[in-house]
């Protein structure tokens, strides 16, 4: 099957977070604070719940960009590739090597700012043959007009934009799975799902 109709499981994909540093989510003004907050979080407990190789990196975090939100450390654990200097990080060898070692071919990626640090990586890592999945509703940017206006540059390189619960449908793929109930929990937790989830565990007597 060709790798960009395949869709998304635990064993092709890898989660990579991009520059959800402190100083620069306070800039964010295309979402609700809390609701981005919320959708960072389901993203990176999705991708802990079902072991999927995860990669985190910051711009020059002693910056003003500031640390990663500690919310992501403390799910996804302390190691963060500190880049130098580069923007786009696609281009820091440390960053991509470790895409690389983990030998799948599709990322799902979100970063904080939509424009650049997601953009950037997204267009670069298709052009050279993955398959990407930009989480924009786990990013962020300045308004609704520059997340618009990357989500048309993103589509138009061939990136896949998607959203998280999307995301997390589509690894789970069906209920009866082994991690089906435990997903559906991430979601309940994250979304407005949690009212469906808490009525199927009151009346499944689970509850």
């Amino acid at each position: 099957m060709n790798k960009f109709a395949e869709t998304l499981t635990t064993e092709n994909a890898v989660l990579a977070m991009i520059d959800h540093q402190t100083g620069l989510l306070v800039s964010c003004r295309d979402q609700d604070p809390h609701l981005m907050s919320a959708n960072i979080k389901g993203l990176c407990t999705l991708a802990k719940t079902v072991n999927m190789p995860t990669v985190v990196t910051a711009s020059m975090p002693e910056g003003p960009n500031g640390p990663i939100m500690p919310e992501i450390l403390q799910i996804l654990g302390n190691d963060v590739i500190e880049r130098p200097g580069e923007i786009n990080a696609w281009k820091n060898p440390e960053f991509k090597q470790a895409i690389e070692a983990t030998g799948r071919k599709k990322i799902i990626m979100a970063g904080v700012v939509t424009d650049v640090c997601l953009m950037f990586p997204a267009i670069s890592a298709v052009a050279e043959g993955y398959d990407v999945y930009a989480v924009v509703d786990a990013s962020g940017t300045w308004n609704k007009a520059v997340a618009e206006a990357s989500i048309a540059r993103m589509t138009q390189a061939g990136v896949k934009v998607a959203t998280w619960a999307s995301v997390l449908a589509e690894v789970m793929d069906d209920w009866r799975s082994e991690k089906g109930m435990e997903l559906g929990g991430v979601l309940g937790e994250h979304t407005s799902y949690r009212w469906v989830y808490n009525s199927f565990l009151q009346a499944s007597g689970q509850n």
